[in-house]
């Protein structure tokens, strides 16, 4: 499978629970983080959660309580647990890796894959 290509999407009813998971490649040089952003359809790209390869987390104010980001390196998979969701989470979800932690991660992406869609419906 193509590294950064996301899976686990599919259609839910609010209130329920998704797990998105990734393929990577690893920290490669220049790679300091991995993540999540989405888009959803008429809006802008917006972050959704990132981890650095210190384990350390960062998540954008709506997915804090809802969302956790994880890793397995040993299996090179990045994974997003999505609980609690609500329409306003519909959109297209991309993993992404960056050259810069924290919260300045998503200004700083330089590679990202397919991305699989996530439906919440009322």
């Amino acid at each position: 499978q193509a590294p950064l290509v996301a899976s686990g999407g599919g259609s839910v009813q609010t209130g329920k629970s998704l797990r998105l998971h990734c393929i990577v490649s690893g920290y490669t040089s220049g790679t300091y983080s991995i993540g999540w952003f989405r888009q959803a359809p008429g809006k802008e790209r917006e972050a959704v959660a990132a981890i650095d390869n210190f384990d350390k987390t960062t998540y954008a104010d709506f997915a804090k309580g809802r969302f956790t980001i994880s890793q397995d390196n040993a299996k090179n998979t990045l994974f997003l647990q999505m609980n609690s969701l609500t329409p306003e989470d519909t959109a297209m979800y991309y993993c992404a890796s960056s050259r810069l932690r924290g919260i300045l991660w998503f200004g700083a992406l330089d590679k990202w894959g397919q991305g699989t869609l996530v439906t919440v419906s009322s």
